[in-house]
């Protein structure tokens, strides 16, 4: 079993209160990388729709707080559902119910607390962005599922991470449109993507586990899967510039996006968990990237 570990308990979480560290670390208060994945699609569906600055601002900063709330929530979620199976995993052993830091009661009350924030939030928004923040509760509730009965829980993964596109698109243009559409199925092929690049780092302790992961589905033929995810990813994120009517600006900066995320299909080494690491989290300047690029689609 490799040694390789993603957990982070140094740094600001050492620095806690004892009792509040494990919950901190079961939050992945330690590793901001995955709010921003959550938080960055959000930001895309807003930039898409083009509010005013004033409403945009309000919106981001919804939505930033959101971010943080509910991937802790959602990781509540998935180590409820998967502290046995961790146990097995080696970048996954220390995790605080896994490691019986905290108990399964421990867990429910915080999930709890997040859930009560995330709703304060929620009630901010238009009815419409409401409706459909409480329909991804659902999606929030079965992604730690789909590992146990299919090989492709890294789809469900971008159905879920990926909602905050098309949420934040209606909660700043109060409609569903075609340009939402295809902003969200441009977020789902992105998520695919790099969450197999990630899911590389478990790949033999998860056949181990009887895990199941598009890793272990493609094994050596990951790259040219990467490459139709990610040639998708682009191609949709044209698709949804032009039914927004975005400036030729977009386009352009569409570019540096683009060649990132080409970067991370040359430079994959599956057999390296800490180079994929290092991919998965380029993605947050892949995600920033694309938001500059829809800003100066408005320019």
């Amino acid at each position: 079993m490799s040694a390789h570990t993603d957990i982070r308990s140094e740094g600001w979480i050492s620095r806690l209160p004892s009792p509040w560290r494990p919950y901190a670390l079961l939050a992945r208060l330690d590793r901001p990388i995955g709010v921003w994945l959550l938080f960055l699609p959000g930001a895309w569906g807003i930039l898409l729709a083009g509010p005013g600055w004033r409403r945009g601002l309000w919106l981001l900063a919804l939505f930033a707080l959101g971010s943080v709330v509910m991937r802790g929530a959602g990781c509540v979620v998935n180590d409820l559902w998967d502290r046995d199976i961790d146990r097995k995993v080696a970048r996954t052993a220390g995790r605080p119910l896994a490691s019986g830091a905290l108990r399964a009661r421990h867990a429910l009350v915080f999930l709890g607390l997040l859930l009560a924030v995330g709703l304060v939030i929620l009630l901010q928004l238009p009815p419409l962005a409401r409706a459909l923040g409480a329909a991804s509760l659902l999606l929030v509730a079965l992604y730690p599922a789909a590992k146990r009965i299919t090989w492709w829980p890294q789809l469900m993964m971008g159905f879920t991470f990926g909602f905050g596109a098309p949420l934040g698109y209606a909660a700043a243009a109060d409609r569903i449109d075609a340009a939402w559409a295809a902003l969200y199925a441009a977020t789902i092929l992105w998520d695919l993507g790099f969450d197999t690049i990630y899911a590389h780092q478990d790949r033999e302790d998860d056949a181990l586990a009887g895990v199941k992961s598009t890793a272990r589905l493609f094994g050596e033929h990951t790259r040219p899967f990467l490459t139709a995810c990610y040639t998708g990813t682009v191609m949709l994120l044209v698709l949804a510039g032009w039914l927004a009517r975005l400036s030729m600006g977009f386009y352009l900066m569409l570019a540096v996006p683009a060649a990132l995320l080409a970067w991370q299909v040359a430079s994959l080494d599956i057999h390296d968990p800490a180079g994929c690491l290092r991919l998965f989290r380029l993605n947050r300047e892949v995600g920033l990237a694309v938001a500059l690029a829809l800003l100066a689609g408005w320019a």
